[in-house]
């Protein structure tokens, strides 16, 4: 059965530029994971080709940058009320590695 990773989490990416606050929100229905991603003062942005398959999740979300839009890549592992991410930007070849915890 998938991991139960409805609601919202919380989490902290350290960035080169410091430190961002980072908030997910998901809603999953039948292994298809939607919601948004907000990112500190950057917005919020939708949840796109999510799904959640046991304790793995995956979707992206598509940002707009400087330069026009780019896309991030996200795939983690659920346990209990806490996530390890890592999250992919191929356009900048970058990979963050973060942890989000279940808001209460």
């Amino acid at each position: 059965s998938a991991a139960d990773v409805s609601g919202t989490w919380k989490a902290t990416v350290e960035t080169p530029n410091g430190a961002m606050e980072s908030t997910f929100v998901f809603k999953v229905d039948a292994g298809k994971l939607t919601g948004t991603v907000s990112m500190g003062d950057r917005g919020e942005a939708p949840i796109s080709e999510g799904k959640v398959d046991g304790d793995t999740v995956s979707f992206s979300v598509v940002r707009q940058g400087p330069d026009g839009e780019f896309r991030i890549n996200y795939t983690g592992k659920a346990t209990g009320d806490e996530m390890k991410i890592t999250a992919s930007i191929p356009a900048m070849d970058r990979t963050f590695e973060v942890t989000a915890k279940r808001a209460k």
